[in-house]
Order: structure tokens, then sequence, then C-alpha cells
């Protein structure tokens, strides 16, 4: 039996209410017991000699402690809110990918895994100018949608339970449950003031993980994908082969603000691209025998298109697997800016009890042998994190010889830095402006609209802008300006280093140029805020898929892929290693055959 078997059984004996009346004699015999197993394993269970000691004593004094605490402490105990913090604790001072999963929070899990969950398929958000629970994005397809629910609907009751005054955690509590059931829901519509009930039947909600693809202009498919969820390499596929069908050239794959998901999917999608019996995953970890190799094993659709992985600073995990694989195998360029950098595999682990240990198990390695793994989790003097520093990280090298490096996530080939969103349209869309003039302006919009054009074509009118502006001011609309944020530091600053009265004329002169003015700031960013715009009402009449078709007409790495792909002696110098590749390189390496690239630091 695994040592982490042993533990977790040891564990639950104790966690468990029914544990908490056995005598001390029960648990030392118990942990007595569970000693003697933990000496019996063999020695690469372990690298030190006190560890088995040290594991059966401290487990014994946590036994100890809480028996105690529930016999004599003053007050009553709640056996799983107060070993549950011990759980917690304990598993926070590891890496924040282990966690543990009671019985009534394994749906969490479910979802996680699979990308599904059993609900009415909306995405909601908290009102600040109401205090009211609204509808925000209902998703294609879903019972939301299909009801008739809207952007901004307010969310007044569920069945006999009402909504008002709660927040979005209740709120979403109450609309999820098991597939098949029914519950009425009471709206009510802003534009038009009227209550509405809507019996709605929640099903199994699959989250849209791959939201939108299609043909861009110059024979150039796109790909977008947000998750690596349970079949989603199959989805990718189809899309893929229609894009060829329909005349794709170069593919664009999106992988901006994907998290990841499974590693077997990744491997998958790769294996699209890249020639059967290729190792592209290596996860080692403690125990040798649930070490695993990942290769290719079917044939592939397509090894020659040229290819865009499009990644960002949320692209992580199983993300980071594909674009690096693609990568050191030099089967597309990586564009935007460095990903997460996340190295570990986890893997869930049986609970006694129904529960669920999602566990970090191993560190996983590209084919150039590299592992991206960003963070150090450090666990002496009570645990911290250490980034990775550039000057500590390992060169490694492509199929073709150019350098790569580890630690610190997936550098990209050619950076392009994406379009900043100016201040004041930060405020509009977030949850810092309580006037929600935004979200009241898209409201009357739609109502006003029963129809707009195609997600490639809509655009606001000047006449449509110029109405918001005058809303906006009309609204009292404030926002904090950074300028006058390091106006103030900069007159604390001279008035500390007794600079202020010499220059007082100087700073009155400065501060009446950089006055409040929401109108002129309005003109000024006019091009981003018509673009948030435009593209929270194709969301609302076309839905994800749409928003993202829409907002690749402004997206400027997406404008920089293109231009790459329309360039092919640029697309194949990018894949070339460099003089200073070559120079660096250590004498006498050959270039490797990318089914046999590992050289794994382990």
């Amino acid at each position: 039996m695994p040592l982490y078997d042993l533990k977790v059984l040891h564990l639950h004996l104790l966690f468990d209410k029914r544990a908490c009346p056995f005598s001390l004699l029960h648990m030392k015999k118990i942990t007595l017991y569970l000693f003697l197993l933990l000496a019996a394993m063999p020695a690469f269970a372990q690298n030190d000699k006190d560890h088995d000691f040290n594991v059966a004593k401290n487990m014994e004094v946590f036994t100890d402690i809480y028996k105690y605490l529930d016999l004599m402490y003053v007050d009553s105990l709640d056996a799983n809110e107060v070993i549950g913090n011990g759980i917690n604790a304990m598993l926070s001072s590891l890496d924040p990918y282990t966690v543990y999963y009671p019985e009534d929070k394994m749906k969490d899990l479910n979802q996680m895994i699979t990308g599904k969950y059993a609900g009415i398929g909306a995405l909601i958000r908290y009102n600040l100018q109401l205090g009211r629970v609204v509808i925000d994005e209902p998703y294609k397809d879903m019972p939301a949608a299909e009801v008739g629910l809207r952007k901004g609907d307010i969310i007044l009751s569920i069945d006999d339970s009402t909504m008002v005054g709660k927040d979005v955690s209740y709120v979403s509590s109450h609309l999820r449950g098991d597939p098949g059931t029914s519950f009425i829901i009471k709206i009510q519509r802003p534009s038009t003031g009227k209550m509405m009930k809507m019996k709605v039947t929640r099903k199994a909600i699959q989250m849209p993980y791959l939201p939108y693809y299609g043909m861009q202009p110059g024979n150039i498919g796109y790909i977008n994908l947000n998750q690596f969820t349970d079949d989603c390499s199959k989805d990718v596929r189809r899309a893929f082969i229609d894009l060829k069908r329909q005349g794709a050239k170069a593919l664009v794959f999106d992988l901006r603000n994907n998290g990841g998901g499974s590693l077997s999917e990744a491997v998958n999608i790769i294996n699209m691209f890249v020639p059967k019996g290729i190792t592209l995953v290596k996860t080692r970890g403690k125990l040798k025998r649930a070490n695993h190799d990942y290769q290719t094993t079917v044939e592939p659709i397509d090894t020659v298109m040229p290819m865009v992985v499009l990644v960002n600073g949320n692209t992580a995990s199983a993300s980071e697997i594909t674009s690096g694989s693609l990568q050191d195998l030099d089967r597309a360029v990586i564009m935007g800016t460095r990903t997460y950098g996340k190295g570990l595999v986890q893997m869930p682990v049986d609970i006694a009890y129904n529960g669920s240990l999602k566990l970090t198990t191993s560190k996983y390695y590209i084919p150039s042998g590299r592992c991206i793994q960003a963070l150090n989790y450090k666990h002496a003097h009570g645990g911290y994190v250490e980034h990775v520093p550039d000057s500590l990280t390992h060169v490694f090298y492509t199929a073709h010889g150019r350098m790569v490096r580890d630690g610190g996530g997936i550098k990209p080939d050619v950076e392009v830095l994406p379009d900043s969103l100016p201040n004041i349209a930060f405020y509009l869309a977030g949850a810092k402006d309580s006037s929600e003039v935004l979200l009241n302006y898209e409201i009357d919009y739609i109502a006003k609209h029963p129809t707009i054009a195609t997600p490639d074509k809509f655009e606001l009118t000047d006449q449509d802008y110029n109405e918001f502006k005058q809303r906006v001011i009309h609204s009292k609309f404030k926002y904090d300006r950074e300028t006058e944020k390091y106006m103030d530091d900069l007159e604390k600053l001279a008035k500390f280093e007794g600079y202020y009265d010499d220059a007082k004329p100087e700073f009155d002169a400065l501060a009446k140029k950089l006055k409040h003015n929401v109108s002129k700031d309005l003109d000024y960013n006019k091009t981003a805020i018509k673009q948030l715009i435009e593209n929270d009402l194709v969301t609302a009449y076309y839905y994800q898929g749409g928003g993202i078709q829409n907002s690749l007409r402004f997206d400027k790495q997406m404008k920089e892929a293109v231009s790459l792909l329309n360039n092919p002696v640029k697309y194949k110098n990018i894949l070339q290693p460099t003089s200073a590749d070559k120079a660096n390189k250590p004498a006498g390496s050959k270039k490797r055959d990318p089914r046999n690239a590992f050289v794994v630091r382990e």
C-alpha cells in the first residue's frame, strides 16, 4: 500500500465524527499499527531514516490534541469545521493545487475535471446600483437562453426563496441542482419594468470550451479553445478538418486565457499536427511506478500547415503543454506574452466517506526536456513561494536547435503585447462603477433593437456613441484617474523633501491641466470604449462565439499573427536557429530526432 494511502486511511479514522469517541488506547493501537506498516515499507518511500517515526509521532500528537479538545474544551466543537481547518492548513503549506474535497464539495471537483455542471447555463453578476443579482450572459442553446432570459434581467426569486439582497454565490447555489429538476424563476426586466415568471428545467451544462472557430481573410483558419475538458480534442479535430475543407492554408490556434485541464486531451490535440510515435510529455514524481510517458499514437491530420499559437499570462497547464510542445518541435510559432508557468501535475485520490484529494504528484517535462514550472513552493520554515529567476533557469534546445529555457512558463517566439484597456473603460466595464451606466445603456439598446448586424460587421454609429456619452455625463459617473494619483504622490514627496513651496506655481498650473474631465476622456478614448460596447452587445445577441468573432476585428495580437502567416519567409526564419543559438549549442550536438528528444533533468 502506498504511503499516501496509509496516511489517508489514518487521517479519516480520526477526522470523521464517528471516530471521535474512540478511546485513547484504541487510537494508540491504530497509530502503532500504522507505524509498523510504515516501517515495513520499501526504502524508496522515504528519504530520511527518521521519516517514518516523525510521521507516526506527529499523527499521534494530532490525535491526542483533538481528543482532549473534544473532551474538555469549554465549548462544543464541530469536527467537520475544526479538523477541516486543520486539513486545509496542512495542504496550504504545500501548493495551491493540492486540495481536499469532502463529499459535499465533490460537485466542484467534477465540474473542474469535466467542465460540466447542472444548472441553467448563464453567467450572473451583482448589480451595484440595484443591490441585486442579474443575468449577465446566457449560453447558447442552454436553458436560460431557451426560456428567454436576457442580459440585465433581475433575479427576484427562485421557487419560494427570495433572492433579493442575496450575493452571487447564494443565487448560484439555488440555480444549480440535479439535471431534469425544474424550478420557477421570477425576474424583472429592467427595460420594461415588467415582472415575469418562467419555468426552467436544469440540465447538464457543458461550458463552451470551443466557443468559436472560423475562416479569416487570406485563407487563414482560427480556432479558440478556452478549456481542455474531456473529449474537447474531438471537437478541435472536427473544427480543424472543417477549416481545411473551407480552404484554410494556415491556422491561428488561440489559447489565451486557457487555464488548462486534461493532459491527455492536450496530447491528442498536439497529435493532430505532429507525427505518430513522438514522446510529448513525461511526468516524474516520487513514486516511479506512477511516472508516465505520453506519446502521439495516431497519424496526424497535417504536419506542414503554418501555425501561430496565441498565448498570454493566463495560458496555463495543459495549454502550456500544447504550446510548449509545438514550440519544442518547431511545429508552430508561439506569439503573445509569457505564459503562467504551471509545470505540476495533479491526480484525484479517493478519500474515505466519498471525498477526494486533488494531489500534486509530479512535474511534467515537454519534448526538449524542460519543465516550465515558474514557482518553487518551499516547505521549510512555515512555507513560502519563490519565483524562479531567469538567471537560474537552464537552456534546452528545440528540434531545430533553437534555445529555449525551463522555469517561468513558455516564452513566446514573437512577443506581442495586447492593447491595454483605458482607465475610464476599465471603470465602465468593471464592478467599480456603482451607476452601472454601461449595463443600463446596453439593456436599453437591446430592448430597442430586436436584431443587429452579424458579429463581423456590427458597429455602433456616432449617434449611438453620443447618446451613451450623454448618459455617462448625466449619471455623475466618476472614476480614479491615474494622473491625479501620481500628482498627489508627487506633491507629498515634494513637501517631504522641501521643494513644494518653490514649485507650487508649477504644481497649480499642472493641476489645472489635469483636472478631471469625463467628457474629454470619453472623446479621447472613443475607439476603445466603442469596441467595448460593441463586443458586449454582440455577445448578448450572438453569445460567446459571436463576441470572439467580433473582437478579432481589432485584436492586435490576432493581426500580428495574420501578418506573420502571410509572410512565409519570416515565418520560416523564426523557426530556424539564430547565430546565437548555434554559438551557444554544446560542441558535438547534432540535430535530434523528435521521437527521442528528451534529456530530462530529474
